[in-house]
Order: structure tokens, then sequence, then C-alpha cells
């Protein structure tokens, strides 16, 4: 098995849509469809902060780590904020979401950022197998008001 990640380039967006798609199955959630056209549009944006770095497997994308860095308060510099991980149910326990990270935690020291975090559903238990084995839970909740 062999495993590239690169960071999203235009003629990804087929291949990333397909994945967002079963990322957003998996959380039952459903979008407008103007919103992943956004999404993907400000990852192809130079001048946007937000990020894709795309998984591959012998070739066929599977997965992805959607991030973006900011300022923080907690620290003199800025923080990475993974936002959105996801691997294809046919790519999982592979190692892949783990090279995703490992991937992401290199860029980040590369641009001096000083802290790369995330979150996800309390209920994730296979994904928190693998979040838990570089860092513990912090106790934080989290608190959403939509606007």
């Amino acid at each position: 098995m062999t495993v590239q990640i690169r960071t999203a380039a235009a003629a990804d967006e087929t291949g990333w849509r397909a994945l967002w798609d079963a990322y957003l199955a998996f959380y039952n959630v459903s979008l407008d469809p103007a919103i992943t056209a956004h999404t993907w549009a400000r990852i192809l944006d130079p001048a946007s902060p937000l990020t894709a770095r795309l998984g591959f497997v012998d070739g066929r994308m599977q997965g992805f780590a959607l991030h973006h860095h900011h300022a923080s308060t907690w620290v003199m510099g800025e923080d990475c904020y993974l936002e959105d991980l996801f691997v294809a149910d046919s790519a999982r326990g592979h190692g892949l979401g783990r090279a995703l990270i490992d991937d992401l935690k290199a860029l980040a020291k590369a641009a001096g950022w000083h802290r790369l975090y995330w979150h996800t559903d309390e209920g994730n238990a296979r994904a928190r197998a693998l979040y838990d084995s570089y860092a513990p839970y912090d106790g934080h909740v989290r608190y959403r008001i939509t606007l």
C-alpha cells in the first residue's frame, strides 16, 4: 500500500466532492450545494487560510484534512485548526488518518505554528481511538451559536 499526501488542486474537485459527500453522510448532515461549492473555492484560493491536504492510497483519493491557521491569544504566534478529517470506509484502519495528521503536524511545525487542535463527535469511538494516541481528552466542551 502506497500512501501519498498533497495539497488539493483544481483537478481534484470530483474526488474531493465524493469524499465530502460521504463525510456529510457519516454525520447525517445536509448542506446547501452552494456551501460545498464555496468551500471548494476557498480551498483553492491562495488568499484563503482554508487548505485541504488530500490522502491517496495506491493513487486513489481516500481522505482529506481541511485546516486553517489563525492568531491565538494563548501563544505568541498562530495555531492550526484541523476542521475536518475524513477517511473513506475502504481505507480505514490502514493508517491514512494517522498519515494525514502527521502530515499536518509537519506542515504546522514548518510554518512555525504553535499548536494543532481539533474536535470530534463524542460518540465517534473509532476516530477518538486515533486522536487519543496523539493527545489526551482535555475536558473541553464546545458551544456553538448559529447566527
